[in-house]
């Protein structure tokens, strides 16, 4: 059961994401969305905290 959620979840979030990539509109790709949640290009603390989560796999 488990892969065929995560096979359509993966499935939907190239669909989706590929759509955001072709229009071209600001804010609506996950890279986008993802600076703007953790304040990674205007915060030093932002990209500490997104460095620390991905090195040590935590939050």
């Amino acid at each position: 059961m488990w892969p065929a959620i995560w096979f359509a979840w993966t499935c939907l979030f190239a669909v989706f994401e590929t759509i955001a990539l072709i229009n071209k509109r600001e804010g609506d790709t996950l890279s986008e969305n993802f600076r703007r949640l953790f304040h990674t290009r205007t915060s030093k603390a932002g990209r500490a905290m997104f460095a620390i989560h991905i090195l040590t796999e935590t939050m």
